[in-house]
């Protein structure tokens, strides 16, 4: 099991991408703080990512992104 701030790291990549525009992708440069660029290739090895700095949301990236965006919409409402 990964650790907790990892998966952090992972759904605060996620909630970067606009899913209203799935045309626009998401790099993260090289010199971006160390534990995005880890979580932008872990979100590539899992197959969410189409490139290991970002790149656009696969199938199951956007269902993911989907998800994390509605769980943040439900815990921000007040």
């Amino acid at each position: 099991m990964s650790d907790t701030r990892e998966i952090q790291d992972e759904i605060s990549l996620l909630l970067h991408f606009d899913l209203h525009s799935l045309q626009e992708g998401v790099k993260v440069h090289s010199t971006a703080d160390l534990a995005v660029v880890a979580a932008a290739q872990r979100l590539f090895a899992k197959g969410l990512t189409s490139q290991v700095d970002g790149g656009y949301l696969t199938s199951l990236g956007i269902s993911a992104a989907e998800h994390a965006q509605k769980l943040m919409q439900i815990l921000s409402t007040e």
